[in-house]
């Protein structure tokens, strides 16, 4: 698995969670809302500290990681995380 983060991404995580250089983001599995790989569940997103990354990327400044905990939730497929122009959010896109 690989996680791919795009800048303007980044950049909306930045204004949102207002997160500065050597900040953390975690995306991690959690149960309900809409839009999930895996039926019942969906990404989550918070700002922690990085614990057993089972992978992870610095962008801006910023590391982005899915930890082990997590990994069985993406089955081989790599996260991309972009940014929708038209509703003004970060995309998920398991390919």
């Amino acid at each position: 698995m690989e996680l791919h983060v795009t800048k303007k991404a980044v950049q909306w995580y930045k204004e949102e969670l207002l997160v500065d250089e050597g900040m953390t983001i975690r995306f991690f599995v959690r149960y309900g809302g809409v839009g999930g790989l895996v039926p019942g569940f969906s990404i989550g997103v918070k700002v922690e500290e990085e614990n057993q990354p089972h992978v992870s990327v610095v962008v801006d400044g910023i590391t982005f990681f899915v930890s082990e905990e997590d990994a069985w939730y993406f089955d081989g497929k790599d996260l991309h995380v972009t940014y929708d122009e038209q509703l003004e959010e970060p995309q998920f896109t398991y390919l």
